[in-house]
């Protein structure tokens, strides 16, 4: 029974729950506005001979919240929500399908990041334009630091005064400046990603030793050292202030702290697990203890 029904309600709160699940609802605020920013550059970027490869690319960011948003709900409902009665295979099989999905879209932005690298490690000027003014109104937009201007005869002066342009899109330039930070930003969106696999890889260990109740060992060890990677992830919060991209630096604050929550989750689970078996071996000695004396 909940005990905690009897309780006064401003007592009966848990206030754990009310942080993690203000995180979680903030996190989903979050996407919204990622997918109203993927749509506005997607305005800039992509014109009529874009591909549907094109399209999961600039919507990259969007995708891939809603995959970790997948893996966060199955961790959530995996490691809190969920009794040991609850999880039947069904719920086992269904979570395992919703995970590859997840695993796919996070695959997905991955190779496009590393894709976008490759591309703007090699990229040249285009051939012939020394001035933006000779793009003003043909709808192409001038990049700099994730910012899109559309060229036009009233801007195209004080948008750079290089005389190198280079095509990050088909319906956007930026000059060296801008592709210097391009490449930066490219590079940290791609070591993020890489990291937050990692963080995923080891509360996965977690969870599956867990589910064998196993509390112990090399391989927790293991799952215990992805907090390591926490600092790289704070490491790239800086940069995002550093440039300025505040709703990318509360993004991630945002995504450490619910990540914190399932790490809160399993370390509870793992509590319990241990509590269970501490109270079997105090029966076990009592019982062996209660045989010796008769």
């Amino acid at each position: 029974m909940n005990t905690t029904l009897n309780l006064p309600f401003y007592r009966a709160i848990n206030p754990r729950q009310v942080v993690k699940w203000t995180i979680y609802i903030l996190l989903l605020l979050n996407w919204g506005l990622y997918i109203a920013e993927d749509w506005q550059t997607a305005l800039h970027t992509l014109g009529e001979s874009s591909t549907f490869l094109d399209w999961t690319s600039a919507f990259s960011t969007s995708l891939d919240s809603a995959a970790w948003f997948g893996l966060l709900f199955m961790w959530e409902l995996e490691t809190y929500a969920l009794s040991d009665e609850a999880y039947t295979p069904f719920i086992g099989w269904t979570f395992l399908a919703v995970r590859g999905i997840c695993y796919v879209f996070l695959a997905h932005t991955v190779l496009s990041r590393a894709e976008t690298i490759y591309e703007l490690s090699d990229l040249q000027p285009s051939p012939g334009i020394t001035s933006l003014c000779q793009l003003a109104n043909q709808e192409i937009s001038f990049a700099y630091n994730v910012d899109y201007t559309r060229i036009d005869d009233s801007n195209c002066h004080s948008l750079s005064a290089g005389t190198e342009f280079y095509p990050i899109e088909d319906t956007a330039v930026t000059d060296k400046p801008g592709l210097s930070v391009e490449r930066w930003n490219t590079i940290v969106d791609l070591e993020d990603a890489i990291v937050w696999l990692l963080i995923m890889l080891t509360i996965e260990i977690a969870i599956w030793l867990q589910d064998r109740e196993i509390t112990g060992g090399p391989a927790m060890f293991v799952s215990h050292l992805g907090k390591v990677f926490y600092a790289v992830l704070f490491a790239h919060t800086a940069y995002w202030a550093w440039g300025e991209h505040w709703l990318y630096f509360w993004d991630q604050l945002l995504w450490i702290g619910g990540f914190f929550a399932i790490e809160m989750n399993v370390s509870e689970w793992r509590k319990h697990i241990e509590k269970h078996y501490a109270k079997l071996k105090e029966i076990a000695l009592a019982s062996a203890n209660a045989k010796r004396v008769t």
